[in-house]
């Protein structure tokens, strides 16, 4: 008997922090999205396509859900908003461990789509069963969902049979992308990202928060990838923070970032980095728009 083929979008949503990146990620066997354990870490929308024979299921990473206070807020929230629409299957993703969920209109609007909605309760490595157990009521009283799924992505735990009911809930389709394409983001943006990343995780206070990363120049050849990327930053003393004594912390971000970078590309690695100000970038239409932003 012939096996039909499934293609669906698969929309993850949840607050900061509570594991979205690391979900996808595991899904798709490599690292896509960027971790850290700040918050604004996902600041775009990032497909992650993971192929089979009879299947091809489009994860779509999004911001974590944030009261905007910038241009730049609002352009991450936009990308949530939009992403309502055109879902197949919505994966709400909760940090079981923190009594901090989603306000009533957020699950009003969830409740309202006629689309499968996986409530996915993460982080059960933290919290007691019977504090688990309450959750799950919880939950299981607030959205009539038989689809509550526990997991630890810690511990690898639930995450083959959350997948399994991802392709069983997935509609018959063909493919929406090639099969052999893992991603609709172009290679200088994954740069970017890993870029940022470091940062993220070097740096405290406001420095992780008011850069953005851009490649200017990304030049591959059979033995090596040459990059040169500017790092945008607000404020002069946050270059200066940045770039560190002597040029030491940038040092460390480039070595850090080409690490990564080379095993991303599975090739050798020149990465050459920048840092300029540009100032009042997260507030400025004609910035944000040449960063990928949209704005509406």
């Amino acid at each position: 008997m012939k096996k039909t083929h499934k293609s669906s979008f698969i929309n993850i949503i949840g607050k900061p922090n509570v594991g979205k990146s690391s979900l996808v990620n595991y899904f798709m066997g490599r690292k896509i999205s960027i971790i850290s354990p700040k918050a604004q870490t996902t600041r775009h929308r990032i497909f992650s396509i993971l192929n089979d024979d009879h299947y091809q299921l489009v994860f779509s990473d999004l911001p974590g859900i944030i009261n905007p206070k910038n241009k730049l807020h609002k352009s991450m929230m936009k990308f949530v908003s939009s992403s309502y629409s055109d879902a197949d299957v919505i994966l709400l993703v909760i940090d079981s461990s923190k009594n901090d969920y989603f306000d009533n209109d957020l699950i009003d609007k969830i409740k309202s789509l006629k689309i499968p909605i996986l409530i996915v309760l993460n982080k059960i490595d933290l919290i007691d069963n019977i504090i688990l157990d309450q959750i799950v009521e919880k939950f299981s009283f607030i959205f009539k969902s038989e689809y509550i799924f526990p997991i630890s992505i810690t511990n690898t735990f639930n995450l083959d049979n959350l997948l399994d009911k991802i392709i069983e809930l997935s509609p018959e389709g063909n493919p929406y992308f090639s099969k052999d394409q893992i991603t609709d983001k172009s290679e200088r943006f994954f740069v970017n990202e890993i870029i940022r990343e470091k940062i993220l995780n070097h740096y405290d206070k406001e420095i992780p928060y008011s850069v953005e990363v851009e490649t200017t120049s990304f030049k591959p050849s059979s033995k090596i990838i040459k990059i040169e990327s500017h790092i945008y930053v607000e404020r002069s003393s946050q270059k200066g923070i940045l770039i560190g004594h002597k040029g030491n912390n940038l040092k460390i971000i480039g070595t850090k970032a080409r690490t990564d970078l080379e095993q991303f590309f599975q090739k050798k690695v020149f990465i050459d980095l920048k840092v300029k100000v540009l100032k009042n970038w997260k507030s400025e239409d004609k910035h944000l728009k040449r960063f990928g932003y949209d704005l509406g």
